[in-house]
């Protein structure tokens, strides 16, 4: 299952319940890179600097990530729900040329203006990588330890926003078309 959507349109969300309903793995591109990001690992820092600014990584970086993630032991097993990829036309040319195909592709259609409204809020509990909105999905009261721990993530800033929806929306329709 692919799942496409704006940034902070929700995929993270609805990927929860899809991989909780049909025991699927759920792959977020993004937690793949900001962990590779975490670890310091070559990948993490030549994404770091196109993921701080709200670019896209690479297409070679990210299928080179994608297609490691899709050969282990619990996806082969579970089957795959990929939340954040792919992005471009050319991701879903080198997912076809390796042969992975999605059975579904669903897409959340959420206006730009809700998502920059979603993206001040939005914080992440780097001990977890739960992601939590302040107003909308506020964690646990009463747990001043996670409140403390909360982080924004970088390219969580209206500056990077207003790039990433120009190239999410830029990118969509190529992807759309290219799996109708």
């Amino acid at each position: 299952i692919i799942i496409c959507g704006p940034p902070a349109g929700g995929k993270g969300t609805q990927c929860e319940l899809i991989a909780q309903t049909y025991g699927v793995v759920h792959i977020s591109t993004g937690d793949l890179l900001r962990e590779e990001t975490r670890k310091g690992t070559t990948l993490g820092k030549q994404a770091g600097t196109f993921m701080a600014s709200g670019a896209l990584v690479p297409d070679a970086l990210m299928t080179q990530l994608v297609a490691a993630r899709l050969k282990e032991d619990d996806v082969v097993a579970k089957g795959w729900l990929l939340d954040g990829f792919p992005r471009t036309r050319n991701q879903a040319l080198n997912l076809q040329e390796m042969g992975i195909l999605p059975s579904a592709v669903l897409v959340l259609e959420v206006p730009d203006e809700v998502v920059q409204n979603r993206i001040e809020g939005r914080r992440t509990d780097p001990a977890t990588g739960k992601v939590y909105h302040l107003t909308f999905n506020p964690p646990p009261a009463g747990d001043a330890e996670l409140l403390k721990r909360l982080e924004q993530r970088k390219d969580d800033t209206r500056e990077a926003m207003v790039t990433r929806l120009a190239t999410y929306n830029k990118n969509v329709t190529d992807i759309l078309s290219f799996y109708t």
